[in-house]
């Protein structure tokens, strides 16, 4: 450090400090090359979108968004409250299409408006040169690309998590705090794990030497308040919709660093590794002093955006399993702009170029492997398919989770067939409802029903390796081998399709 930096972070020495703005300019070079970063993840976001049928929760996702305002609300308040946000945007943007591509596509939109959003909170915290190198490494995440390919919120979660942070940056800065608490709140409504964020930026303000911001208007009270129904559904229905997580241990912590590194293998990790402790040498530096000034608690506020939330969920976690490493996608801007910090001190542009693409290169690696395995998740448009095409008049079908009916049910209204087999469990009328989503089966009126048919099929989803041990599946299948002889059996991804005939198949 130069001579006399060390008054930069000695708290007794230094007044209560203006937080510096960044210079409103941007060349036009910085704007090319941004452009130029946006539109390798457009390219790369938009490619195959529709490679793949939907997944179980995709069409979780869409089936959610096409019920009616009555049965839309009850589902929300009932079970699927997380994500609101995303669903009633999605609820609009099926009025313009609905093909897998299309649906989609919402969630790329959101992504794509995330490379600039994190080249300007970069450029709020460290510089120009650092969001744009925090950009070119978004554009080519392999976890960000993935779930920007998929209809779920994950994608608008993160937007909404940079904005939040960059107003908080602002509202510290001097600005008002409404777009502070409007960003926070909405990020709450895309995904619960937002408040988590909000919590971080809390705390860090327990490290910052300067004038308390509460003086210009205390944003805490205001977003509580716009997410209090949060709350409330949290309270309602507890951990309910997670009870099929398990206790995390060191493969889930494992598997969601090599998540956020952009899953480019060992090599990739240990980069962005390096590349944040060399990125924290000023905190090291200050680690003594509580409060800091702008310099360095801006590198505080990003290792408590991405380190405080999965470390409280894997405590929580030890009594009421909630971690899912995708949950903290949310955590991935500030790995990215502690690496991009470092790389953007290295003064020659011959030592930094080098360094950029040697992790650009590297994260390709993550990028190819995404495009050509893909997740395996179980693909409903080849389960669907599977049905329908083989189906004769007068089949019956059975779903052991009520809620596997919703995405087959999106693709059986796309397309259209005389003999479709007729659900018998869950039971609906013409169009799904919220019934759909919360049935239970009741097998004395499944036993008293079989009787009318000759063939059944019976789809088993989210099972396992052995889908003969939990306890529905166990039952349908008992229920079904007393009258009638299995006759294929399909292994689809996560599900298994039984068709079940009295006569030849």
């Amino acid at each position: 450090m130069k001579a006399g930096s060390s008054q930069l972070f000695s708290a007794s020495a230094a007044a209560p400090q203006k937080i510096p703005h960044p210079s409103p300019s941007i060349s036009v070079l910085e704007w090319g090359l941004l452009s130029l970063i946006t539109a390798l993840a457009a390219a790369l976001r938009f490619h195959g979108l529709a490679a793949k049928g939907f997944w179980f929760d995709e069409g979780i996702s869409a089936g959610i968004a096409r019920l009616d305002w009555y049965d839309f609300a009850r589902i929300l308040w009932r079970r699927e409250g997380n994500m609101s946000l995303y669903y009633l945007l999605l609820r609009g943007w099926l009025h313009l299409g609905s093909g897998e591509a299309f649906i989609r596509s919402l969630s790329a939109l959101f992504s794509i408006a995330t490379i600039p959003a994190l080249y300007f909170l970069g450029r709020r915290l460290f510089g120009s040169r650092t969001g744009l190198i925090a950009a070119a490494l978004l554009a080519v995440n392999a976890f960000h690309l993935q779930v920007s390919q998929e209809a779920r919120s994950y994608s608008l979660f993160v937007l909404l998590s940079i904005v939040s942070s960059l107003y908080f940056c602002k509202w510290l800065q001097g600005s008002n705090p409404r777009g502070y608490v409007l960003g926070s709140a909405l990020a709450v409504y895309a995904h619960f794990f937002a408040a988590l964020l909000v919590a971080a930026q809390w705390l860090s303000l327990c490290f910052l030497e300067k004038e308390q911001p509460q003086k210009r208007g205390n944003p805490w009270l205001r977003i509580a308040a716009l997410a209090s129904p949060v709350l409330l559904f949290v309270g309602t229905t507890g951990a309910g919709p997670l009870n099929w997580l398990r206790r995390p241990g060191l493969k889930e912590i494992r598997q969601l660093a090599e998540d956020l590194a952009g899953n480019g293998g060992p090599w990739l990790a240990a980069a962005y590794g390096a590349a944040c402790l060399i990125a924290l040498i000023p905190l090291f530096r200050a680690a003594a002093i509580r409060r800091v000034l702008w310099e360095s608690w801006r590198y505080r506020l990003l290792l408590l955006w991405l380190l405080a939330p999965p470390a409280f969920i894997l405590l929580v976690s030890q009594a009421r399993p909630s971690f899912l490493p995708r949950y903290f996608i949310f955590c991935l801007p500030p790995l990215l702009l502690l690496a991009a910090s470092a790389l953007a001190r290295l003064r020659s542009n011959w030592i930094a170029l080098p360094a950029v693409l040697l992790l650009v290169c590297l994260s390709s690696g993550g990028v190819k492997s995404y495009f050509h395995t893909r997740p395996q998740y179980d693909d409903w448009r080849e389960i669907s398919r599977a049905i329908v095409s083989d189906s004769r008049p007068g089949d019956a079908l059975i779903f052991h989770i009520a809620m596997a009916r919703v995405p087959y049910e999106y693709y059986h209204s796309r397309w259209p067939a005389d003999a479709a087999p007729q659900v018998i469990y869950p039971r609906h009328g013409s169009h799904l409802t919220f019934g759909d989503f919360m049935a239970r089966p009741d097998y004395a009126a499944l036993a008293a029903d079989l009787p009318r048919y000759q063939r059944v099929w019976l789809v088993l989803s989210h099972v396992g390796e052995a889908p003969a041990t939990e306890p529905t599946a166990t039952r349908l299948l008992r229920m079904l081998r007393q009258d009638f002889p299995l006759v294929e059996q399909r292994d689809l991804g996560n599900c298994v399709v039984f068709l079940f005939s009295r006569g030849k198949g």
